[in-house]
């Protein structure tokens, strides 16, 4: 069959080494992809957000299934384009996809169905934003409604964050028509998860745990950013609090979803916070998270493109796990998120020789034959172990013979975790 994935990163990168991996796949095309990613894909040169340009090409080409990885084109509408033309594609349609395009819907979607989350109030207005904040005091988050990218929201721990966020969003329109209105929100404590599923309809089936590191610097010190690194199990995701995850947020969600006459097929992403009184929803998301979706598909083993097709079709499946712990560390060009400096050579990639390392690429490109950082987020050095620790471990040695300018990283990726598994 032929199979083509959309998406640039290094979500894409690991999807596309997954689903190679299938003797059902003859030939995988990937729009538009990275330097990693055109290793083993054929690249096709239309950006992901060209929705009519993707289904004429895979009209063409006699495309037999597609999977999305970004969210954009599953809000724009990539699904509802690609079904209308008869072609089968892994993803939500644009309605269910306003989980994600709208945290307005999101939010009050959670309320209407009991869904743990944080109190809110939701703002169009830049003045009564700051009046709201004066009045409820420090720390809080203040989320821009609409997709930014991992930038939209932002955690404030004083009044003066808050004001400058609210002026940044709404007042100087820095994240577009996505900060026309905020969400401001109550800080919830305690440890992150990531809980995936795959979903259809009242069926769904659960991934492997994984806890991501959202913010830039050690100690979940700096601005949010896309994903700074993430691991495979999530040790604080016991038997009890994963029974709650989906008894209280995914059948809820599911029973809400049916009884709106929203249709749901593809990935579902509960980010969350497990406070001291239970789990309760930071976000959703319509897709594999980046990069929680590196550890997760490495232990997942067996034929992942047959049970994506089998789920697709109805059938049943059984997700065979790898026992082994896998980690993710995302090396960053200097001034992501913000202002990422691109265009440096990167050095070390050929040298690497560690076992049980792979390296997923996000933001590369090949300039007069070397191997360039084009984005925020330009490599994900990933490794399975046998611990946490033992996949830390790999992977931090394999990041010491890799070189571009402007490289960043954190150093405490899985380190919460070190003690409990």
């Amino acid at each position: 069959m032929k199979l083509l994935v959309v998406g640039n990163g290094g979500r894409e990168h690991a999807l596309v080494w997954k689903l190679k991996q299938s003797p059902l796949v003859k030939q995988i095309y990937i729009a538009r992809g990275n330097a990693g990613s055109w290793q083993i894909a054929k690249g096709v040169d239309i950006d992901y957000l060209d929705i009519k340009g993707l289904a004429e090409f895979a009209l063409r080409e006699g495309i037999d299934f597609t999977v999305v990885g970004p969210e954009a084109p599953l809000v724009g509408g990539i699904v509802d384009e690609f079904e209308s033309r008869g072609l089968k594609i892994l993803g939500p349609n644009r309605r269910a996809s306003m989980l994600e395009g709208s945290k307005v819907f999101a939010k009050d979607f959670m309320q209407r169905y009991q869904i743990p989350t944080a109190e809110y109030q939701v703002f169009d207005d830049a003045v009564k934003a700051k009046r709201f904040v004066m009045d409820f005091g420090t720390p809080l988050v203040i989320k821009a409604d609409g997709l930014a990218g991992g930038k939209g929201a932002v955690v404030c721990y004083d009044q003066k964050t808050a004001m400058e966020a609210i002026d940044r969003i709404m007042v100087r329109g820095e994240l577009g028509s996505a900060g026309r209105r905020v969400v401001i929100e109550q800080f919830l404590e305690g440890e992150e998860a990531s809980y995936i599923v795959l979903l259809d309809g009242d069926r769904y089936i659960p991934l492997p745990t994984s806890q991501d590191h959202k913010r830039l610097l050690d100690g979940d010190m700096g601005p949010n950013t896309g994903g700074m690194g993430a691991y495979s199990p999530n040790p604080f995701v016991g038997e009890e609090t994963e029974k709650a995850i989906k008894h209280q947020i995914i059948e809820r969600l599911i029973r809400g979803l049916k009884e709106e006459g929203i249709y749901y097929r593809g990935f579902l992403y509960a980010g969350l916070m497990l406070t001291k009184d239970g789990p309760k929803v930071l976000e959703f998301n319509v897709r594999l998270g980046d990069p929680e979706a590196q550890p997760i598909l490495m232990r997942i083993k067996g034929d992942f493109m047959k049970n994506l097709l089998d789920f697709y079709e109805g059938k049943a499946i059984n997700l065979e796990i790898d026992k082994r712990c896998a980690l993710c560390v995302v090396l960053a060009s200097r001034g992501y998120p913000e202002k990422p400096q691109v265009g440096g050579v990167i050095y070390g990639l050929d040298a690497i020789k560690e076992e049980d390392v792979i390296v997923f690429h996000a933001g590369t490109d090949i300039k007069d034959g070397k191997v360039i950082a084009k984005g925020g987020r330009v490599l994900n050095v990933c490794a399975w172990g046998k611990s946490i620790k033992d996949a830390r471990d790999k992977a931090y040695r394999v990041i010491e013979s890799i070189k571009f300018e402007g490289m960043q990283y954190r150093r405490d990726i899985g380190a919460k975790a070190l003690n409990l598994l």
